[in-house]
């Protein structure tokens, strides 16, 4: 269900650029969108995974110049998959909880709650990798929009699913979430 009348970007003849590293996988879509591709990191269906819970999501029309813009990079990926019928869907990996003055915003095992009149970050939880503490300490306090991209300072799947979870709040409270 559409969180708020948002849908969920879709891409015609989509197709799934797969990886074997997670970091892999967040530098590609770095690598794409600066080459004006439209792409978007997504959990990949199980049977398509090849040992990275992410891939990237992309028009599969374009799939000769992404490919191409990722061997230029010296980006390592596995393959590019077509999203084909009977192909369980892409995971939806972002929930959001009201709990009446804040909102709680997971991203696949991350979750970043914020005050929903000012914005002000008030708790960063899950994950086990490394980074986190760190992350949670820089955000703490912090206005949705002055937060540091956890992103640009993490290194691990966790950091990439709080910064989902920062973007997520972000669009929500800027839309005017009703207080």
């Amino acid at each position: 269900m559409p969180l708020f009348g948002k849908k969920k970007p879709s891409f015609e003849g989509g197709g799934l650029v797969l990886f074997l590293d997670v970091h892999d996988a967040m530098h590609a879509e770095k690598v794409l969108k600066a080459a004006d591709y439209a792409v978007k990191l997504v959990a990949p269906p199980p049977e398509l995974r090849r040992g990275c819970d992410l891939a990237v999501e992309i028009n599969l029309v374009e799939q000769p110049g992404i490919e191409r813009v990722l061997h230029e990079k010296d980006v390592p990926f596995v393959s590019v998959s077509p999203i084909k019928p009977g192909t369980s869907g892409i995971l939806e990996i972002v929930k959001v909880t009201d709990f009446g003055d804040w909102l709680m915003v997971k991203a696949a095992n991350m979750k970043l709650s914020f005050e929903k009149k000012s914005g002000i970050i008030v708790n960063t939880s899950g994950g086990g990798c490394p980074d986190i503490p760190y992350l949670h300490a820089e955000m703490i306090g912090k206005r949705l929009d002055e937060a540091p991209r956890p992103r640009d300072l993490g290194f691990t799947l966790c950091a990439l699913m709080l910064d989902r979870a920062l973007d997520e709040s972000l669009a929500l409270w800027r839309g005017g979430i009703k207080t």
